[in-house]
Formats: C-alpha cells, sequence, structure tokens
C-alpha cells in the first residue's frame, strides 16, 4: 500500500515540483492550497505525513498544526513545516506546536525526501 503524504502549500510552482519528485519515488501525494481545505483533506484522508507552510490564506499554517494536534484522530501524523519563514523564532514556535521538523525554503528536495522517509520509519516501530 503507497503511503499518502498530503503537502499543503499555496505556491503551485512548489508544489507541483514536490509531488512529481514524491510521486516519483513512489508517494501517493495530495495538495491543498490553503489551510481551510488542508486541515479538512488531514481529517478526510488520514495522511501518513503532511507537509505544512506557515504562511497559507484562509487559516494559518500555525493553527492548522494546532488543529491537527488536538484532533485524536489525526494527532500522531508526523508534520514537517516547509516554510519560508526562517527566524529562530519561527523554528521554536514551530516546534513548539508540534512541527517533527522545521524546513526552510528554498529547500533541497533530496533533503526533503529523506527527512520523509525517516519520519515515516520512525513512526513504523
Amino acid at each position: 500500500m503507497q503511503e499518502m503524504i498530503l503537502m499543503i502549500d499555496d505556491e503551485a510552482d512548489i508544489t507541483k515540483t514536490v509531488r512529481f519528485f514524491l510521486e516519483d519515488a513512489g508517494y501517493d501525494v495530495a495538495i491543498a492550497g490553503n489551510g481551510k481545505d488542508g486541515l479538512e483533506k488531514a481529517r478526510l484522508h488520514h495522511p501518513n505525513l503532511i507537509i505544512l507552510d506557515l504562511k497559507l490564506p484562509q487559516l494559518p499554517g500555525e493553527a492548522v498544526c494546532k488543529e491537527i494536534r488536538n484532533d485524536s484522530k489525526i494527532a500522531n501524523t508526523p508534520i514537517i513545516m516547509l516554510t519560508s519563514k526562517d527566524s529562530d523564532t519561527d523554528r521554536v514556535i514551530g516546534r513548539v506546536i508540534g512541527a517533527d521538523y522545521y524546513m526552510t525554503k528554498p529547500f533541497d528536495l533530496y533533503v526533503l525526501s529523506a527527512k520523509i522517509k525517516e519520519l515515516l520509519d520512525a513512526r513504523k516501530k
């Protein structure tokens, strides 16, 4: 069974690139272009991992992350924050609200892929 990754990001060029790369690596990838849709898709599909931007329309990434962590059905889903917000304060906030990993844009697809594999493998143990 393919593992499903939900990417919540409003930058179409980034989601297209990441989707292509991850699908080529064997993952099933769903995309949400805003926080509200992303939260709905997370609750509907129960993805194996979520890639989450912080700067999102309709519902910011911080709120999406908090909602996921407070929903018992998806609370344990690994979350990678992938964002252009790169201050130390942003990184601390990301970890405090529940991100498993914090990665800044621009990013390396191979590093992202390795972190996804690491988080998914850790979940299986």
